[in-house]
């Protein structure tokens, strides 16, 4: 675990609000000249605190308007079976995080359709095209309240 630090967490924070401020506006925020405030943030990187800068997306702009959780069961519990279904997985555009989770399902994926005709085709011809697959248990998401991206620092 890397050492973070007041000012660390301030740039931090700052970033994940906005990842296009200029580092002359990241520095005034934490109150640090330029210099130093670029080598924090490239330590931050180079730690693995900070792992990219992306643009936050509409869904729905993008012709998204379905999110739906499904539960997936492998059909048999070995570590080939795990890498083999995450490798699949990942391939899979809509599929927008893939979690390990404990209980009756092995997996937790969040996955977007254009609509629900659009998920069940990606079920049957996509996910289900995974062999090592038994079960498949699918949540539609009805309304979305708010998402939290940034973590509390």
């Amino acid at each position: 675990m890397a050492h973070i630090d007041n000012k660390d967490r301030i740039l931090l924070r700052a970033l994940q609000h906005n990842a296009r401020l200029s580092n002359a506006q990241l520095a005034e925020q934490a109150s640090l000249s330029d210099t130093p405030c670029l080598r924090r943030v490239k330590k931050l990187r180079q730690d693995g605190v900070i792992l990219g800068y992306h643009a936050a997306l509409a869904p729905q702009s993008l012709g998204y308007t379905v999110l739906v959780y499904a539960f997936i069961r492998l059909s048999e519990n070995s570590a080939q079976a795990a890498t083999q279904f995450e490798a699949d997985v990942e391939q899979l555009q809509q599929v927008l995080s893939c979690s390990v989770v404990s209980g009756a399902h092995d997996y937790l994926l969040e996955i977007i359709a254009e609509d629900l005709p659009s998920y069940e085709h990606f079920v049957k011809h996509r996910l289900g095209a995974i062999g090592c697959i038994a079960g498949i248990e699918s949540t539609i998401v009805l309304k979305q309240t708010f998402t939290k991206r940034p973590l509390p620092v």
